[in-house]
Formats: structure tokens, C-alpha cells, sequence
């Protein structure tokens, strides 16, 4: 799952390191010699510190004036001052911006190879750039430091409001659950499994039928019923989809269910007709969660269907296929565009792949 982003932060973390270490590793070889010169060395070694704090920009200016100070008596007390000023810089190294550009820009590229959009991308580069340029980092500690920059960056992105299914039914009985999305993107089958989570939970459901317009539609959401013991309101083919609602609606507060999940038609930006069908179902039946789901394999055009279904008011977002998804950088980017938690992930085809969706975990893993 996610590999290719996967592998993506490991290649940057590692250039990362590479980089803080090499800062270190000439001036490292500078104190060694320091710790070695004569009297009649001094002289030199004066010549090759003002070399060598050109590395380190920090600090240059500090030392040029001590330099400037130097008398032969003091020389050698001196120079175990600078010493100990340079083992200091060692052991807490610092990178420039010259040092994370080249970096960053390489990791831009490998991002958007993994589907994650340009504005995120963006984002997570100016973050890592705050993070990282003129801080001190200790010795032995590149990579925590590094990833600990880079697995805030991604918090930052998955950081929006959230909610829980169960919490609504503190307001209301039933609850209204809409499932949204393109044609193809596993909606039938997520609600279905979000279904199975709610009544392990303890808790009753009725799905809706509102997908008149496909043939075949109602006939899998009737098998998914008989599976997990649901029952099914359901028209004829071709009538109103907000009267299947409104109809599953009224069964399931007079039958004391606790939540209605209504399936829909799979929607595209070039049918105009099925558009102003869901801005009606939604204007009847004033859904109380609006769920998009999304294919994690449709790649960049994930943040055009988010875009495309963002106008009708999403609630939240699931995700399916993440198990065979080799990139995930989808999901960072259409979290980023609605800025709508993200309930669940679909890694499978059983009921039971269906993952609660825990952004500190959704990290550990890309950065495991």
C-alpha cells in the first residue's frame, strides 16, 4: 500500500541526512587537526579556519573577529577556543537554504510522480524549508529530526475538522447518509460496508435505493442487504430518486432504525440532468452527512471529482482500493482541496477491510 510515496520520503530523508553529515564531516576533520598543532603551525591553520568557516556562515563572522585578536602568546589558547566553537557547530550542525533547495526541489518532482498536486506540494516544501534551514540538528539524530519535519507537513495537510457516524445520532434519529461519487468508485460496495460497521456496533440500518438510473443497481444493493441483514426501500427503475430517500426516511423513524444510507447513481461532470437530480435529492431530504467516495487509484483527477462534487456540500470522504494503491498521494490532495475528513479507507473486497481512518497513522505508514 502507498509504496511509490512511500519510497518517495525515504529517498528524501535519506538525501537529508546525507547532506546534515557532509556539513559536519569537514570541519569534524578540522578539529582533529587542531587538536594537534605546534606552535609554528598556527600560522596555516589560520589560513585553513577562514577556509573552512566559509561552510559555516553562522558562525564566520564570530571567529574572522577572534582571529583579528590573535597574538602569538595566545595563540594556542586561542585556537582551543575556536576549537571548542567548531565541536559545538559539529554536534549541532545546521543546514543553509542552499543545502535543502536542491533537496526539496527533488522531492516536487518525486510527489507529483505520486499523484500529490502541485499546491500540496507547495506546501509541504515550504514547510520542510521552516522546519529545517538554519536549525539545529544533533549529531546522531539527522533522520528523527528529518522525518519528525516531514510527518508534521503531512499532519498539517490531514488537519481538518472531523466527526464520528455514531456522535449524530445524539442530535437525531435516523441519520440521513448520502453516498456521492463518480461512476465506478465503489460507492455501492462502501455502503454496504460502512453498513456492516454500524450494526456490529450495535446499531440498525436501512439502505435506499436511489440509484434508478442504472441497470442492476438495485438488485446489488439487495444482495449486499441479505448478507449483512438489512432491508431495502426501493422504487421502479427510473423514478425519482429523492422520493426513495424521503420513502426510507419515513420507514425508518417509524420503524425506530437508527441510520438510512442511501445509495446514488454514479455522477460525471458531463451529465448535467443527474447534477440538478442530486442538488434536488439533497434539497428534498437535507442529508445529515454527505459522503464522497473516490477511487484512491483515479490518480490526479481525484482533485477534479472534489472539485466537481465540492459545490454540492461534502461531509467527509472514503476512500477505496488504497490496498493495491502504490502512490497515495491522492488522498493528501483531495483532503487538501475540500478540507473534509476522511471516515474510512476500503483496502479489500470482504466487509471487513474497511479501516477507520487515523491520520497519525495514515503517516506512520508512508513514512514506516
Amino acid at each position: 500500500m502507498f509504496s511509490l510515496l512511500k519510497e518517495k520520503f525515504k529517498k528524501m530523508i535519506k538525501s537529508f541526512s546525507e547532506k546534515v553529515e557532509e556539513k559536519g564531516k569537514s570541519v569534524e576533520e578540522l578539529r582533529k587537526e587542531i587538536e594537534k598543532l605546534s606552535k609554528e603551525e598556527t600560522e596555516k591553520a589560520i589560513e585553513k579556519i577562514k577556509l573552512k568557516v566559509e561552510e559555516l556562515p553562522e558562525v564566520k563572522k564570530e571567529i574572522e573577529e577572534e582571529l583579528k585578536k590573535v597574538k602569538p602568546k595566545e595563540k594556542k589558547g586561542l585556537f582551543k577556543k575556536i576549537a571548542e566553537k567548531i565541536t559545538k557547530k559539529i554536534s549541532e550542525k545546521t543546514l543553509s537554504e542552499e543545502d535543502v533547495e536542491p533537496i526539496l526541489n527533488e522531492l516536487g518532482k518525486d510527489l507529483i510522480e505520486a499523484d500529490v498536486a502541485y499546491s500540496v506540494v507547495e506546501k509541504m516544501k515550504n514547510d520542510l524549508k521552516k522546519s529545517l534551514v538554519g536549525k539545529e540538528i544533533k549529531r546522531g539524530k539527522e533522520k528523527e529530526a528529518i522525518t519528525l519535519a516531514l510527518k508534521e507537513s503531512i499532519l498539517k495537510i490531514l488537519e481538518v475538522p472531523s466527526f464520528s457516524l455514531t456522535e449524530k445520532l445524539k442530535n437525531k434519529k435516523p441519520v440521513l447518509i448520502l453516498f456521492l461519487g463518480f461512476n465506478g468508485s465503489g460507492k455501492t460496495t462502501s455502503l454496504a460496508k460502512v453498513a456492516k460497521w454500524l450494526i456490529d456496533k450495535g446499531y440498525s440500518c436501512v439502505f435506499a435505493a436511489a440509484d434508478t438510473f442504472r441497470a442492476g443497481s438495485e438488485e446489488q444493493l439487495e444482495e449486499h442487504a441479505k448478507k449483512i441483514c438489512a432491508r431495502v426501500i426501493k422504487h421502479k427503475y427510473g423514478a425519482d430518486p429523492a422520493a426513495v430517500i424521503f420513502d426510507a426516511v419515513r420507514h425508518a423513524e417509524a420503524n425506530g432504525i437508527d441510520f438510512v444510507l442511501a445509495d446514488t447513481a454514479g455522477r460525471s461532470h458531463t451529465n448535467e440532468n443527474l447534477m440538478n437530480e442530486m442538488e434536488k435529492i439533497i434539497r428534498v431530504n437535507k442529508p445529515d452527512v454527505k459522503v464522497l467516495v473516490i477511487d484512491s487509484l483515479t490518480g490526479n483527477d481525484a482533485v477534479l471529482q472534489a472539485k466537481f462534487f465540492g459545490k454540492l456540500g461534502i461531509d467527509a470522504l472514503i476512500f477505496t482500493k488504497v490496498d493495491v494503491n502504490e502512490k497515495g498521494g491522492a488522498i493528501l490532495s483531495v483532503v487538501d482541496e475540500l478540507k473534509k475528513p476522511i471516515l474510512f479507507l476500503c483496502n479489500g473486497q470482504d466487509y471487513s477491510n474497511l479501516e477507520e481512518f487515523s491520520p497519525q497513522k495514515f503517516v506512520e505508514n508512508l513514512l514506516s
